[in-house]
């Protein structure tokens, strides 16, 4: 009837006379596992909390980079923009540039044109 109520190593049961209960005796060298189980237990409940910790904080860092990414996205869509109006407004200013020379250019010649006319008399 031991064998029947023994669990593990080191504790042993056996059956009292006239009564249900059952006394249980531990060996004081395995003993010692029940303390080592119950360090386990609170080192693993450690490790949970870390490991909940760091899934929070995975979580954070996602959000703050897909934050990033928009940001990023966005401002390339601004500078993309930006890049357009400054290339549209540069050539304007070349067309600009061009009609200033060659007007300048007729400017010129009509003033020596009138000078020349001016003291040929």
């Amino acid at each position: 009837m031991a064998n029947r109520y023994r669990s593990r190593e080191g504790l042993s049961a056996r059956a009292v006379a006239n009564s249900d209960e059952v006394q249980v005796r531990i060996d004081p060298v395995h003993a010692e596992l029940d303390e080592e189980i119950l360090g386990l237990h609170r080192q693993v409940s450690q490790l949970k909390q870390v490991a909940q910790e760091i899934e929070t904080e995975a979580r954070i860092q996602n959000d703050i980079v897909s934050d990033l990414q928009r940001l990023m996205s966005n401002a390339q869509a601004g500078v993309k923009h930006g890049m357009r109006r400054l290339n549209r407004t540069i050539n304007q200013q070349r067309s600009n540039h061009v009609l200033q020379v060659i007007t300048f250019g007729l400017v010129c010649f009509f003033v020596v044109y009138m000078w020349s006319k001016h003291f040929r008399r």
